[in-house]
């Protein structure tokens, strides 16, 4: 196969396609019903045809009708009803069932392979192992693999389920190609651009230095270390500079904190900081968007380096590229 012709659904940023570009394929076409996403993907894939639509109302038959054949089908379905961030807020069922599209795409495409990312959080959901039935009725054979991007080159912890499927034979183990650790100093601007504020002041929330007095206690007076919100992280709402981000979501979660001469300051760690936690490199283009419209766009993303590792291994699984272990 000299192409590994490649549709993504929900392909949001496009952080999914760019890995599978780096890791061999050629991306013809994607869908994502939000306009930023949409604007992200074609200007990093120009020469793919981009779909803004609902991808429920599309039918794959218009798909392949402008993109010609398919080899492989990401997929992102959407997770933020999967997922226990989302508390004590209620879930829709319809936003979960989002997931079976992919049945329906796969059973007219017919790519050789499919993969499916979604939070961990989704394997306990009732109709999961009917996804995976269903996708085994069409005769695939799947691999279920929990991958953390840390362990991949990426400055974050993001730990995501991963379904890949080949219609031929059973997946490998995913391995990563990047093994180098990374951590929040990898991707922390500290050339002075971003304007920091005093930690303790009047207007700061009792929650917030809360959490920095926490970390202050176990740290000592002179470390610095990042504020994460949301006290129910189970970490007690900070994190060390040495350790991988924990996961970027969809809205601003992490404050910096830094001792000075004049006390403590902080600032929140910008978009251009989260660009770097989930992979994407200097070079890849975001649309000229509000910051709130950016972290979403990193939020939502897939770790390039997670995808280029899943590619990688599919071509080495079919002989597209040669094992070096057989050498």
């Amino acid at each position: 196969m000299d192409q590994i012709r490649t549709f993504d659904m929900f392909c949001g940023a496009g952080g999914s396609s760019l890995g599978a570009r780096e890791g061999g394929a050629k991306i013809v076409g994607g869908v994502d019903l939000w306009g930023p996403a949409v604007e992200s993907f074609k200007l990093n894939f120009p020469d793919a045809h981009v779909f803004q639509e609902d991808l429920r109302i599309l039918t794959p038959e218009d798909v392949l009708a402008k993109t010609g054949p398919i080899d492989l089908l990401i997929s992102s379905p959407e997770c933020t009803h999967h997922t226990c961030a989302r508390g004590s807020k209620p879930r829709s069922e319809e936003s979960k069932d989002t997931a079976f599209q992919v049945i329906r795409y796969a059973e007219v495409m017919k790519p050789r392979w499919i993969t499916l990312e979604n939070v961990v959080h989704m394997k306990p959901w009732g109709r999961y192992q009917e996804l995976l039935n269903e996708l085994k009725g069409l005769n695939y054979r799947v691999r279920e693999q929990v991958i953390d991007a840390s362990g991949f080159g990426v400055a974050q912890r993001r730990r995501r389920l991963f379904m890949i499927a080949d219609l031929v034979q059973e997946p490998q183990l995913v391995l990563p190609i990047n093994t180098k650790f990374k951590n929040v100093w990898d991707i922390l601007d500290r050339s002075g651009k971003y304007k920091m504020t005093p930690l303790r002041t009047p207007k700061r929330a009792k929650e917030t230095l809360a959490r920095a007095e926490r970390a202050i206690a176990e740290l000592g007076d002179n470390k610095s270390f990042l504020i994460v919100y949301y006290g129910t992280d189970g970490g007690g709402g900070w994190q060390r500079m040495d350790s991988p981000l924990r996961t970027v979501t969809t809205v601003d979660r992490f404050a910096y904190v830094e001792p000075t001469g004049n006390g403590h300051m902080m600032r929140m760690l910008q978009p251009e900081e989260l660009r770097k936690a989930m992979g994407f490199p200097d070079n890849y283009e975001f649309p000229n968007v509000t910051r709130r419209e950016k972290v979403k766009l990193m939020g939502n993303a897939v770790c390039s380096p997670v995808m280029e590792a899943i590619v990688h291994s599919l071509r080495l699984s079919s002989g597209a590229i040669n094992n070096p272990e057989a050498a």
